[in-house]
């Protein structure tokens, strides 16, 4: 039987690491728990919550939808309730342009440092 050989991976986040995550307050990440289903983090006796990798995902698309397309939280529900894998999909897709932005981005410093270097 396999065990997780990455011993560094999280399975729970606190609400604090989560909010930091996506620069927004805790109560943003509270009231989008009340307002989209796909967001449930575990609590535990104290009401103290637990961000599953699942909660987070389900976080970054909601974020992806409101704060970077700006849909207002009704209509990020709609696109969600009638359309959920396209919309994850889109999401996907955009994170993925961005990362492949950083990484370009990186390279091109490291080129004019390097023709900095030989002139």
């Amino acid at each position: 039987m396999a065990l997780n050989k990455d011993k560094n991976l999280k399975l729970f986040f606190s609400i604090s690491e989560v909010a930091q995550m996506f620069d927004v307050n805790e109560s943003t990440l509270r009231f989008w728990e009340k307002e989209f289903e796909q967001i449930r983090p575990r609590k535990n006796g104290k009401g103290t919550r637990y961000y599953r990798q699942e909660d987070i995902d389900a976080v970054r698309l909601v974020y992806h939808l409101v704060k970077e397309r700006g849909m207002t939280l009704a209509g990020a529900r709609q696109k969600l309730k009638e359309n959920p894998d396209t919309t994850i999909r889109h999401e996907e897709i955009v994170n993925r342009l961005k990362q492949i932005k950083e990484e370009l981005l990186a390279m091109k410093s490291a080129f004019e440092a390097l023709e900095a270097s030989r002139n």
